[in-house]
């Protein structure tokens, strides 16, 4: 059950980005806006469904991640094609992702899981920035008030004014999401070492 979530919240993510090429149509960006909260209430529910149903497992860990990833880089790259913000955002998340998802599958050949228990990072200060509920949260909201805000304030026929405030609290978001993405990062980098350490040894 956990994982057809994570694998239906990708198809409600590519549906949602669809939908925005809709440039002149209110009701296609009120539906990709709908999509894209149901989508990122999938992401916490997944995880949840998994413990609750004792289903947590690799696989589970993986999709859990790859649907993450294929979310975030369907939103930012669709906003910079749009033009709704810069380039160098979804380089940014891209870049990220490839570094940290291709150290984490050298942990992965070893057993190890991203996050919980059997997790890859040791020290606790790591496991807290990259795998804590509350830096989670933190993230997932940030991209969330992004996402969500960035299709409101672009939605075909909304006053210029209010169009204005919803792009720059959008865009402060988005900024801090950025922020969180890379802060995250940094623990799996620094972790990782001593797997390569092993291997020469």
């Amino acid at each position: 059950m956990a994982n057809l979530i994570s694998i239906s919240r990708i198809i409600l993510v590519f549906i949602a980005v669809g939908l925005l090429y809709f440039k002149e149509s209110t009701a296609a960006y009120v539906a990709s806006l709908i999509l894209t909260i149901i989508a990122f209430s999938f992401d916490g529910l997944d995880g949840y469904v998994a413990r609750k149903f004792k289903e947590e497992s690799k696989l589970g860990a993986v999709l859990d991640i790859m649907g993450d990833r294929i979310a975030e880089y369907a939103y930012w790259i669709m906003f910079a094609h749009m033009g709704w913000i810069p380039i160098v955002f979804p380089l940014i998340v891209v870049t990220r992702g490839v570094i940290t998802d291709s150290l984490r599958s050298v942990a992965l050949e070893q057993g190890l899981i991203p996050f919980g228990k059997g997790s890859m990072l040791d020290d606790k200060v790591c496991q807290w920035i990259c795998g804590s509920k509350f830096m989670k949260i933190a993230y997932a909201v940030a991209k969330a008030v992004a996402f969500t805000f960035y299709i409101i304030a672009y939605t075909y026929g909304m006053p210029e004014v209010w169009a204005w405030i919803i792009v720059i609290i959008g865009a402060l978001a988005a900024e801090l999401a950025i922020l969180l993405c890379v802060l995250r990062a940094v623990p799996v980098i620094f972790e990782s070492k001593k797997f390569f350490v092993k291997e020469e040894k």
